[in-house]
């Protein structure tokens, strides 16, 4: 093992908390490109996700939707990205900003 490295709690970063986000950092996440392959809305929505807290995510998305981007975006399998929030146990406040702005579970049934 190299000397200086960090293991287990010593390498987790420190939550920054209560740090103002511009409109236009929000934006920065609206030309994140996807990996090969992905969707690059839902790779958008996921790291926008990732990411903020709910209350940026749902100053985010009229961004989101204003830049023309799918809320709706899916992946091979159909699957919506409010299909994947809404598995979450504490993304309700996500899935209800989602699902104002018009998101819908999987586009098709199966």
């Amino acid at each position: 093992m190299r000397e200086g490295k960090k293991s287990g709690a010593e390498r987790t970063q420190i939550a920054t908390r209560d740090e103002e986000w511009s409109d236009e950092r929000l934006k920065t996440f609206l030309f994140l490109e996807p990996p090969a392959g992905f969707p690059a809305d839902y790779n958008i929505l996921l790291k926008a996700y990732r990411g903020m807290t709910a209350k940026l995510f749902a100053r985010f998305i009229p961004l989101f939707i204003e830049e023309g981007k799918d809320v709706n975006a899916a992946l091979t399998d159909d699957s919506t990205f409010l299909d994947l929030v809404s598995k979450h146990r504490k993304s309700t406040d996500y899935v209800a900003t989602l699902e104002e702005a018009g998101a819908v579970r999987n586009k098709t049934p199966t």
